[in-house]
């Protein structure tokens, strides 16, 4: 059994920063992509940024420079460093790990999510 479990949301000010992280626990042979989506109250869940095991990130439109995805391979991490936070980044962040294999196959997984909060 696969879990996520993400931390490092929370309330900040506008302009402030937040960390998140992103875990993978289980018995797990290989993750391929990592990354993170985020929805906001009545919208759809969207992409923020992802990144894949040969090292290659994406990042929307919305938040090109200003959060940077890393990974650590060998502790099945990923963080999400969020840097000049707008209200409209207010949000359920998700994490997801892509292209999972264990034992049971090839799947995808995904956090339980994290709320960040950004007040003006």
């Amino acid at each position: 059994q696969v879990q996520l479990v993400e931390s490092g949301g929370g309330l900040v000010q506008a302009g402030g920063s937040l960390r998140l992280s992103c875990a993978a626990s289980g018995i797990i042979f290989s993750i391929n992509a990592m990354g993170w989506y985020r929805q906001a109250p009545g919208k759809q869940r969207e992409l923020v940024a992802t990144s894949t095991s040969s090292g290659s990130t994406n990042y929307a439109d919305s938040v090109k420079g200003r959060f940077t995805i890393s990974r650590d391979n060998v502790k099945r991490t990923v963080y999400l460093e969020m840097n000049s936070l707008k209200p409209e980044d207010t949000a359920v962040y998700y994490c997801k790990a892509g292209l999972v294999r264990t034992i049971a196959g090839i799947h995808d997984y995904w956090g339980q999510g994290t709320q960040v909060t950004v007040s003006s």
